[in-house]
């Protein structure tokens, strides 16, 4: 799944002209048959020469150990493995693959995560990292970690909405039939079981919460849409959704703003209007409390970079451990 996911979601990028932003290509430090623990192996024909070549390098899950050198250094093979990777080049890992970039020396002096079950055995290897096992992904520029499988979808379609904006993100999103965001600090829900499918869940109203993000959406009246009491739709939505309320719709409305920014002409005051904000003010609040910039700022980001000439696509490299 974690290989799977990266080609599923990068490759379902497209311009608004409909031509790729990304080739995908899988390599191994020994191509050939790559062995898994499922009751398949893959075909590998890339070796890692291609490293070189790549905009972004993503490392999916593996169950071997990247145990560093006895002096705490990196290993031998991931060391190997990094220098061939142009300096600048954007690399992330999923799941259990932030091992192989602390074996490399990747994460020194940086925040990572991994799924929180190898959290302890991560600790013990890599002391000096700073992990932080209950989150879904880090973003630390040119570095990402993401935590369990599914954690890897949200992390991708970050790299996506962070290269060419919220309305390709969402795009692959729906294509790939998956949530359209997470944030990266939402829990990995360690200890919640997962909901028993209800037709008294809180679906129906968060569905029609979106529809009506331009207006005041006031608890109570979610929990009537729900026929819920305040209390125990509050109860329900952390369940079903591992958030509040109301850091729900900041996170919705701020994702409506994003578009009408990047894809539309309309004043900051309608932006802030049509996603709920009701105020220039509080959208530019929220906007640089969520993502450290302003709406006019991230406006001229997507807007200015965006022309009739379209970039070349973003050649991402999948460098696959040997253990599958």
């Amino acid at each position: 799944m974690e290989l799977g996911l990266v080609h599923q979601l990068f490759r379902a990028a497209r311009s608004p002209e409909g031509d790729d932003l990304y080739e995908v290509l899988t390599c191994s430090p020994r191509p050939g048959s790559v062995p898994t623990h499922a009751d398949f192996s893959l075909t590998v024909s890339c070796g890692t020469d291609i490293l070189g070549q790549a905009d972004t390098v993503v490392i999916p899950a593996a169950q071997e150990d990247y145990r560093p050198l006895p002096g705490g250094g990196p290993s031998a093979q991931m060391r190997e493995v990094f220098a061939r990777v142009r300096p600048g080049t954007r690399i992330a890992s999923v799941c259990t693959g932030a091992f192989a970039l602390a074996a490399g020396g990747l994460l020194d002096g940086r925040r990572a995560t991994t799924h929180w079950n190898h959290a302890d055995a991560f600790r013990a290897l890599y002391p000096a990292i700073d992990l932080v096992p209950d989150v879904l992904y880090i973003d630390e520029g040119d570095v990402l970690t993401s935590a369990g499988e599914a954690a890897g979808i949200d992390m991708c379609l970050h790299m996506i909405r962070r290269d060419h904006g919220t309305v390709v993100a969402n795009a692959v999103a729906r294509t790939t039939v998956v949530p359209p965001h997470r944030d990266g600090g939402q829990a990995q829900f360690i200890r919640l079981p997962v909901p028993e499918p209800s037709p008294g869940g809180v679906g129906a109203a968060r569905e029609w919460a979106l529809g009506n993000l331009h207006r005041p959406l006031p608890l109570d009246e979610l929990a009537a849409r729900a026929t819920m009491s305040v209390r125990t739709f509050t109860r329900r939505f952390r369940a079903e959704v591992g958030t509040t309320p109301g850091q729900w719709l900041i996170r919705q409305r701020t994702e409506r703003a994003r578009e009408l920014l990047e894809d539309s002409d309309v004043s900051i005051d309608e932006v802030a209007e049509r996603s709920g904000f009701g105020t220039a003010t509080s959208l530019r609040q929220h906007f640089r409390e969520t993502l450290g910039t302003t709406p006019s700022a991230y406006r001229r980001t997507f807007r200015g970079a965006r022309g009739p000439s379209a970039a070349p696509p973003s050649r991402l490299s999948e460098h696959m451990a040997t253990g599958g």
